[in-house]
């Protein structure tokens, strides 16, 4: 083998290997999906965008990308599927929730919402202002102000410092509590797919797990709903209405 045609060889797999680490590194991967968008190829972006989650990599803008993508193929139901993604992640992204709306105007069912008691609001809105990473830091923060002043309690000889160090302390006591718990509350809900999504275009909630059950009322594509028990391939949801039925698992997609 001549040294010309080794160094054409060599070439050829360097040539081979770059290609290959290109298609293989999600920057890449988004930004062709992103040329992709622009130029109203939405099958491609789509495809493009699965490769990068196939490689386990997921986040809310990743997720509202693809949103829109099925948004523009006039698929609705995936459209807000992957808002509702994005929402678990980015939770107080003004885009995220404005596209959703719009999203949740165009299928069939419009079901109204059961009130909320005031604490439970109080306790979402607290529960939205951070998103996990933030809950997180903000929790490890309180905690070590709460080490810090346990041990100022500890030190101190006058009573006025102690009883000051005592109640500082018992602040950040409750907010390492509470924070604790809402980091704890965001990872579950993250990883928790009790929320779904209705793919089949008109389908009947039953009683029951079985075909045979009693009909109770009648969903649509598109419509969400919260997943509460699991016997064998059927599933009991709830829709925000608070009306309970069972419906075959392969009529929805977790969110």
């Amino acid at each position: 083998m001549t040294m010309a045609l080794k160094n054409i060889i060599i070439i050829i797999a360097l040539q081979v290997l770059t290609t290959t680490l290109l298609a293989f590194n999600p920057d890449s991967l988004i930004s062709t999906a992103n040329n992709a968008y622009n130029k109203g190829l939405y099958d491609s972006v789509l495809n493009t965008y699965n490769q990068v989650i196939s490689r386990g990599i997921e986040s809310g803008e990743l997720y509202y990308n693809m949103g829109n993508a099925f948004y523009k193929n006039n698929d609705i139901a995936s459209a807000i599927l992957y808002y509702e993604k994005a929402k678990k992640l980015i939770p107080n992204d003004e885009e995220v929730q404005y596209n959703l709306n719009i999203a949740n105007s165009m299928i069939v069912d419009k079901i109204d919402k059961v009130p909320e008691l005031f604490y439970n609001r109080w306790w979402n809105f607290v529960y939205n202002i951070l998103g996990t990473d933030a809950w997180t830091i903000f929790a490890l923060i309180s905690f070590t102000f709460l080490i810090v002043t346990i041990g100022l309690f500890i030190i101190s000889k006058k009573r006025r410092n102690r009883k000051l160090s005592f109640y500082i302390g018992l602040i950040f006591l409750i907010t390492s509590i509470v924070s604790f718990t809402l980091t704890s509350q965001k990872y579950y809900f993250n990883i928790d797919q009790n929320e779904a999504i209705v793919f089949t275009s008109s389908i009947t909630v039953k009683s029951s797990p079985t075909q045979n059950a009693v009909d109770l009322f009648v969903i649509h594509e598109g419509t969400k709903v919260k997943i509460i028990d699991k016997i064998d391939d059927w599933v009991e949801i709830k829709i925000q209405n608070g009306s309970i039925g069972w419906l075959p698992e392969k009529s929805i997609k977790k969110i």
